[in-house]
Formats: C-alpha cells, structure tokens, sequence
C-alpha cells in the first residue's frame, strides 16, 4: 500500500473516531415521532421473504382450520374413545367432551392463535370468543356444548337416515360411529358457522356506526360552513350601530345650523 493510500486511511479513520460518539438525532426524531399513520406500507410478498420458517408461509386460514380440526380430533380421541370404558352411558360422554372442549378451546386453541399471530389480534377472527379473561373459561364451555349439541344432532340424523329408524329411537353412533375425522369435521363445521354469524353481526354492527359516524360529520361540517356564511348577531348590530350614528350626527348639525 501506498504511502498517499496509508496517509487517507489514517485520515478517515480518525475522522470516524472523532464522529463516534455523535447521535443522529433525525433518526431519533424520526423513531420518536412513528406512529401507525406515518409507517410505510409494506407488501405481504416483502414481509414472507423474512419469516424464518417454511410453516410460516402456509396461509393462516388453511393453518386456522387444521389446527381446530386438529384439536376437535385429538379431545375425541382421548376423552371419548379414551373414557368409553368407564363411562359407558353415552350421556356422561357427552358431558365431559363438551366440558373438555371448552377447556382445551380457552387454554391451549386460542393461545395457538395468539402465539402464532402475525400481529396482536390478527387471529381474533378465528375465535369465537377472543378476550384473554378468567371468566372466557367458562363461556367457552358453555359454548362447546352449544356446538357438541348440534354436533350430536347431526350423528343422529345421519344415522335415522341410513337406518332408517324412527325418532322415538336413539341411533347416536349406531351405524356411522363416532371417530376422530368426523367427529373433527363436524365440529370444526358448526364452529365456524357460530364463529361467521358472530363476525358477520360484529361487521353489520360496525358499519352501521361508521355510517352515523359519517353523517354526524357530513352534518357538522354544512353547520360549520352555515355558520361561516352566515353573519353572526354582534357583526350585524355594529353596521346598524354605525348608521344610526351617522344618521343623529347628520341631525344634530341640521339643527344647529337652523338655530
């Protein structure tokens, strides 16, 4: 290396050194200053190009589906298959699949979809109930015997179709029994149509509001623009104040001159 190379090397480096310890206060500013307003858009291909895992890539309804499915599978498999031979009235089945689905749902489903979101709340459509509470526990079970009972309703129905049978007879899992893939399917079916009904009201509701919200406005903004056309009552008084003192000066000289 050249002596001219060694003494602009030198150069730089001790300039480098001299500026190390300065702050960049426009980056600071600019950190400060963020919101979710002035963010850039950033486009879903750019984005998949840093998630780590290929999993990641899949999309979340086709993730969101199985993982239901998944779990739906896995409380058949282990609370009512599992529990067949000790509770063999299928009444007492019944009660604690439901108890057990409402369990797993609140406790182990939902934190998934928490866990596994994107952004905060980006997987609360997938979730019938998505608050974080202590009192969700409950609701939730409350909530998966509403949806086990149509779920049962349906094996039944099935099965007085295939039987033949009559509705006085009690044909639950007497021809097409009850298996994980079904009972999954099943459940994940009504789950969802529960889970679009409340989206669908949630989403009704919300623009209705918007819709006021907009007319307020609209209607606030033609007041503003009546009110700044319309003279106000202190800026019509002043012009008549200033007529009528030009009009008693003009007298009171008349009535001198005539003295």
């Amino acid at each position: 290396m050249s002596k001219k190379n060694k003494q602009k090397q030198k150069f730089i480096y001790e300039k480098d050194l001299d500026n190390y310890y300065e702050l960049h206060h426009d980056a600071i500013d600019r950190l400060v200053d963020s919101d979710t307003d002035n963010v850039p858009e950033v486009g879903e291909a750019e984005l998949k190009q840093y998630k780590s895992s290929k999993l990641s890539k899949i999309p979340m309804w086709i993730r969101a589906l199985f993982i239901k499915f998944w779990f739906n599978g896995a409380v058949c498999f282990f609370f009512l298959w599992g529990l067949s031979i000790v509770l063999t009235n299928v009444w007492d089945q019944i009660l604690v699949v439901g108890l057990a689905m409402g369990v797993v749902t609140d406790l182990l489903v939902n934190n998934v979809f928490r866990f596994i979101a994107d952004e905060p709340g980006s997987n609360n459509k997938w979730m019938m109930i998505p608050q974080k509470k202590f009192w969700t526990l409950f609701v939730n079970i409350i909530y998966a015997y509403a949806v086990l009972t149509l779920v049962v309703l349906l094996y039944q129905g099935i099965n007085l179709l295939l039987t033949g049978g009559t509705l006085d007879e009690y044909n639950f899992g007497n021809f097409l029994g009850v298996e994980p893939f079904l009972f999954g399917l099943f459940y994940l079916l009504f789950d969802m149509m529960f889970i679009g009904i409340k989206d669908g009201i949630a989403a009704a509701i919300k623009k209705v509001k918007a819709e006021k919200q907009s007319i307020a406005q609209e209607t606030a903004e033609e007041q503003i623009a009546v009110d700044e056309q319309t003279p106000t009552e202190q800026e019509t008084v002043q012009p008549i104040k200033v007529v009528q003192q030009v009009v008693n000066g003009g007298s009171k000289k008349k009535h001198k001159k005539k003295k």
